[in-house]
Parts: C-alpha cells; sequence; structure tokens
C-alpha cells in the first residue's frame, strides 16, 4: 500500500472507501489486495489525421478492474483533462455498481484525452475508429462492453460497432451498448439513469414515510440526467425548486416549471433570466433549503467546505462521486441520509445490461418491459442496502458497499486462484 496517489484524487478515495470496507467485512487480505488492483491496463496511442492534412497523435486507455462475475462493462469518455487515475476509479465503481444491482458484469472504463468540441465530426470519426481498433484485442461481446459516457453518445457508440464488426467481418452489436435503436439499441436506454435516480428517490422518501406530493427538489446538474428527474418528479406532484447547469442556475421555493424551464434552456443556452425565479450558483444550490437534493453534475460538489451547511434532509447522488469522503462523515454525522451513487444512478448501467442480452438473443422488449425489469432490480436492490443499513447499523454507502464487495469477495474464492 506505498503507491502515490494525489490528495483528494478520485482514485484515492476509491481505495479508501475499498480498505474501510474491507476493515468492516474482515476480508481476508489475500481477496482485498486482488480487489485493490487491475486485471489489465491498456495505453495506446492514436494516430489521427486532422482535416487540414496534419498528423496528430492522441492517447487512449482502457481499465479493466475485475472480471470475477462477468466480462467487464463500462464508458468511454472524451476529455481534455482526463486522467488513468480517473478511470481506474471509475472502473473499480463499475465492479462495485454492477455487484450491487445484480448485474453479471465486472467494472471497466476507457477514454481518450481529446476536446472533442475543438474536432470536426470526420476528425472525431477517425480518432473513435482509430481508438475501436487500438483496443480490439482486448474487447468483445463476452470480454468487455463499451458504452457511452462524458462527451461521448450513440453516434461514437455506432462507429465503435461498426469498427469491430468490420474488423470481425460480420455485425456485432453487443459490442456496446447505448448505441441507436435501429442497430440494436434498447428502447428506454436515454432516460434509464435518470429514471433509475427517480427509482431510488421513490425508495427512499418512502423508507422515511414521506410522500411525493409537495417534496421539494433541488437538482445540480440539469442536463440528460438530471432534467430526466426532474420531468417524472414534477409529474408525481413534486416542486422542482432550484436547477443549474455548468453556466449556473435559478431557484424559486414555489416551484419552477419543467416543459418551460427545458424551453428557455434550449432558446437560449442557460438558465440565466428565466422569468420568476432567483439565480444562483452551483456552489449556492447545494445549500438551499429543500427535501432532496440530487447533486447530478460532476463529481467532488460537497466537501468538507460545504457539507455543514446542507440544509437537504436527504441527499441522491446522481453524478459519480459527488460527495468526499470527509463530507460524508460530516452528513453522517448530522444524521443527513445519502443513497450513495453505486445504487442511485445504477439505472444506467442496468439498461446496457438490458441491451446487452437483448442484442445476445436477438430478441428485443418493448419500453414498458424495459422500465419494469429497471424498477424491479432497483427496488429489490435498495431494499437489501437500506434492510442491511438497518442491522449493521451503518449509513447507505457503507452498506452498499459491503453487499457489493462481498459478491466480488465470493466470487473471486469460489472461482480460485489461476493457475
Amino acid at each position: 500500500m506505498s503507491e502515490k496517489i494525489s490528495v483528494n484524487s478520485a482514485w484515492q478515495t476509491a481505495l479508501t472507501q475499498l480498505d474501510n470496507v474491507s476493515m468492516t467485512m474482515m476480508l481476508s487480505e489475500d481477496v482485498h489486495q486482488l480487489l485493490r488492483n487491475f486485471e489489465r491496463i491498456l495505453t495506446v496511442s492514436i494516430p489521427v489525421r486532422m482535416d487540414n492534412g496534419s498528423l496528430r497523435v492522441f492517447n487512449g486507455f482502457r481499465v479493466q478492474h475485475n472480471s470475477a462475475r462477468g466480462p467487464y462493462k463500462g464508458g468511454v469518455r472524451y476529455h481534455p483533462d482526463l486522467t488513468l487515475d480517473d478511470l481506474k476509479a471509475l472502473a473499480m465503481e463499475m465492479t462495485w455498481k454492477c455487484s450491487l444491482v445484480g448485474v453479471p458484469f465486472g467494472g471497466a472504463k476507457g477514454g481518450i484525452i481529446c476536446n472533442p468540441k475543438v474536432l470536426s465530426k470526420g476528425e472525431l470519426e477517425r480518432l473513435t475508429r482509430r481508438f475501436t481498433y487500438a483496443i480490439m484485442p482486448i474487447i468483445g461481446i463476452e470480454k468487455d462492453i463499451l458504452a457511452p459516457d462524458v462527451n461521448t453518445n450513440e453516434q461514437i457508440m455506432a462507429w465503435m460497432m461498426d469498427t469491430y464488426s468490420m474488423n470481425n467481418g460480420y455485425c456485432t452489436p453487443g459490442i456496446v451498448t447505448g448505441k441507436p435503436v435501429n442497430i440494436g439499441g434498447s428502447l428506454g436506454r436515454t432516460d434509464a439513469t435518470g429514471l433509475g435516480i427517480t427509482f431510488s428517490i421513490a425508495s427512499a422518501i418512502k423508507s422515511k414515510k414521506i410522500n411525493f406530493k409537495g417534496l421539494k427538489v433541488a437538482i445540480q446538474g440539469y442536463g440528460n440526467v438530471g432534467s430526466t428527474v426532474g420531468k417524472l418528479l414534477s409529474e408525481m406532484g413534486s416542486k422542482i425548486v432550484a436547477v443549474s447547469s455548468s453556466k449556473g442556475g435559478v431557484f424559486n421555493p414555489k416551484g419552477l416549471n419543467h416543459i418551460a424551464l427545458m424551453k428557455h434552456y434550449k432558446e437560449h443556452g442557460s438558465f440565466d433570466n428565466f422569468p420568476r425565479a432567483e439565480s444562483i450558483t452551483n456552489e449556492a444550490l447545494l445549500e438551499l433549503p429543500c427535501d432532496v437534493l440530487v447533486p447530478a453534475a460532476m463529481g467532488n460538489q460537497i466537501t468538507k467546505e460545504n457539507a455543514d451547511k446542507i440544509k437537504a434532509k436527504m441527499v441522491v447522488e446522481g453524478a459519480n462521486g459527488p460527495t468526499t469522503l470527509e463530507a460524508d462523515h460530516i452528513l453522517n454525522e448530522r444524521k443527513i441520509p445519502v443513497v450513495p451513487d453505486i445504487l442511485a444512478n445504477a439505472g444506467g448501467v442496468i439498461v446496457s445490461y438490458f441491451e446487452w442480452v437483448q442484442d445476445v438473443q436477438c430478441y428485443f422488449w418493448c419500453e414498458h418491459e424495459v422500465n419494469a425489469k429497471l424498477k424491479n432490480l432497483l427496488d429489490r436492490s435498495y431494499e437489501e442496502v437500506f434492510r442491511l443499513s438497518q442491522e449493521r447499523k451503518v449509513n447507505l454507502r457503507t452498506a452498499a458497499m459491503i453487499l457489493a464487495v462481498k459478491k466480488v469477495a465470493d466470487a473471486i474464492s469460489v472461482r480460485g486462484l489461476y493457475p
């Protein structure tokens, strides 16, 4: 454990969480060490011919954490500030997320250090195809299945699927999830993460015997995920009192109209000057009085600096790692329950699993069936976490980690060590 890690990094947080829960569980040191390490980390150079004729070389990665319970599964992100430590943390978290909700996958994550916003469509396609070709030796429908993540979408997935298929010699839709429906994508995939968060909120407030009617909710990050949560909660009778994007947000204690919010954002590219609402920063949104706070933007938003100012009665993590370790401890001391990311935002990977199953079987489901299966898995997972938290007198995050790590540890133990 002499590895040098930057202070407060996502990777340090992931390792600390694993170390802490391993001590709580009295996990064998052999299994603990296996879980702390990765089965494979691939770094690739990606030469791309740019539109102006010049050659530019990008760096890409695929991190595969653990396959004890099944093939690796995880997204691919394009970002100029991407680091290998970020991907290691996210891959490990994906292992726990799949394990917790009963999806038979292990965790992986990949990405390219680039700014896709300054690349043309042609450059983006060439970058995507060359990256897919570079990682082909370690991916496959029974080895490692790719998915969209930050700055990647269904078009990127379509290019990846086509590249893999052309090199394979036949159409292989199951190599990626989150692709367009007409080439093997699943109905319900676009809204899956937001719908899953909504199901988690429903389970959490039910356990606290709170009603949806009049529930005051603040959502940091009103993009695809956050806006889906806002739309669904509004339809259930909740009040969305605050929302934000990367440029800031708006607040109205009497509630904001979801349809009007989305129309305003589409027309203006921000929530600035939204009528009958007060402008607020992303930081201020976190400290507003509300029943449920949903941080659905970026990681490390709730920290030791602002955790004692949180006025929400409950936090439901829509983003990956929005709460630091120190903040988690403060919220726990203040008796503010936190529904952890590996449970709350698992809807995306669950429906990705459904998409993979449909592709492998060449048999597709209607959206109602997808959503019903998603609700069943998340309701069951929340009940397991809540019950264990009550039995062990630990918070929801610790209970979720215990359940997730135990399933992977059990799989490692029963499979044994090869050779």
